[in-house]
């Protein structure tokens, strides 16, 4: 144990290496950032989370939501906007994050209407189906909006935003949609267990190496950082050292 010590500590002292922290707070994307009158596919970024829009058919493009002399309810600003009259399925995928929840303000087109078209949205964990769930809005009317939302506990990292049926009493409509305010909010980390360096859920000596590695400028298992940051104190580094090997001879347990 003191061999091992003596050389964790002349690793240390080569530096000090700052930890990144996350977080599982909801996350707006309300287009102000996004390139006017640019059509999908187009790729923004909002509190560190990439969403990537795409298209079927004849897409979308990004339009001032009072682009046609009207703003529906709840809309301001820039909006995806439709590029034909022809149905097309708004694709958001999101590259570095998986998701619990999310959200998009929408408004079809229908004029006057005495009901609304069925929405729905899907969600997907790389590629493979995960949950779905659909809204109307009420109450109907000329360019009606709603919030349509998907929530799933394990997580999803793309969706499919899809016009799934028109108004069933009829009327005024087209098969396309306007969308606002789109909401995300990321999957928690993991609770910290501090002297885990390999991620396997158990503080052991299978995780000196790990430290080693860490203290030489490697990175940590843990996105978040927390679990190489042994004292708390938001950096790796020789003052870890200590706390870490009494973590290993008192038989400390992950949380």
């Amino acid at each position: 144990m003191i061999r091992t010590w003596s050389i964790l500590l002349l690793i240390a002292i080569l530096g000090v290496w700052p930890l990144s922290t996350a977080g599982a707070q909801p996350v707006l994307f309300d287009f102000e950032n996004a390139p006017l009158y640019s059509p999908l596919p187009i790729s923004l970024t909002v509190g560190g989370i990439v969403a990537n829009f795409s298209a079927t058919g004849q897409g979308y493009s990004f339009q001032m939501a009072d682009v046609m002399g009207f703003t529906p309810v709840g809309f301001s600003g820039k909006c995806v906007y439709p590029s034909s009259v022809y149905a097309s399925d708004l694709l958001v995928a999101f590259p570095n994050a998986t998701l619990t929840d999310f959200s998009i303000l929408y408004a079809p087109e229908e004029y006057a209407c005495d009901s609304s078209a069925t929405m729905r949205v899907t969600g997907y964990m790389n590629n493979v189906f995960v949950a779905t769930n659909t809204t109307t809005a009420y109450p109907p009317g000329t360019w009606p909006s709603a919030t349509l939302s998907l929530s799933y506990a394990q997580g999803f990292n793309s969706v499919v935003v899809h016009y799934d049926a028109p108004p069933p009493t009829g009327g005024d409509y087209g098969p396309i949609f306007m969308a606002d305010n789109m909401w995300v909010t990321p999957k928690a980390a993991p609770p910290a267990c501090r002297g885990d360096f390999n991620c396997d859920h158990t503080i052991s000596f299978a995780d000196i190496d790990p430290f080693v590695a860490v203290l030489g400028g490697g990175a940590c298992c843990d996105p978040t950082g927390q679990n190489c940051d042994v004292n708390g104190d938001g950096a790796v580094n020789f003052s870890d050292i200590d706390p870490f090997v009494a973590l290993l001879t008192s038989g400390a347990t992950c949380p």
